[in-house]
């Protein structure tokens, strides 16, 4: 997700890497709790989780939020992803109960947007969640069909990062409150339908 300004942020004291380093630390914890299981942390499923979990949330939660920066940035507009603590220790609490929230943070920006822009920069996120999940499709398809011999957790690294890519992409369309869906069916209902469709092909069909 992509926020208006709140001016503080805007002061020079916002670091995106380390900001950005929590959001990942924080959601692969906390999905790895809720794949492990709260009783099962000290197995060694855990640490293969842990693992899945960093790349997977990885290159979801962070490439979502760097598509959103990098194109705001290309746009003009000053643009920093600042991490919800908040929200972080919540998901890390509420995965011990077996639920999982992905709410990580939010790139916040400010200066002059066209609806087109602000539409853009909203899509980035989503779509790039959409285009991960259909790598790993691929990558899945292609060890599947050609009876590939990959360990394990190559094979759980291209299935979750199939299945989260896709639920993100989709989740991160409602078109209401601070979602990128809202903002780019302010700005095109067309391209809005047109990712919600393939949102739900890759999250629902296949």
């Amino acid at each position: 997700m992509f926020q208006m300004p709140d001016e503080s942020i805007f002061g020079g004291q916002s670091n995106d890497n380390f900001e950005l380093l929590k959001a990942w630390g924080g959601t692969t914890l906390a999905y790895a709790v809720l794949n492990t299981g709260a009783g099962n942390l000290l197995s060694s499923s855990f640490v293969m989780n842990l693992l899945v979990s960093a790349v997977v949330c990885g290159l979801g939660f962070v490439l979502h939020e760097l598509a959103h920066r990098i194109v705001a940035r290309n746009y003009g507009a000053e643009a920093h992803f600042i991490a919800n603590n908040g929200w972080l220790i919540l998901s890390i609490v509420i995965a011990f109960a077996g639920f999982f929230i992905a709410a990580p943070g939010a790139v916040w920006h400010r200066g002059y947007l066209t609806p087109r822009q602000s539409g853009l920069i909203a899509l980035a996120g989503p779509a790039t969640n959409l285009v991960l999940s259909a790598l790993f499709f691929v990558a899945l398809m292609v060890i599947l069909i050609a009876q590939i011999p990959v360990p394990p957790i190559v094979a759980s690294i291209c299935f979750i990062g199939f299945s989260l890519n896709a639920w993100l992409g989709l989740f991160n369309m409602i078109p209401a409150g601070p979602f990128d869906g809202a903002k780019v069916l302010n700005w095109s209902p067309l391209v809005f339908g047109i990712t919600v469709a393939i949102g739900i092909l890759l999250t629902f069909v296949l």
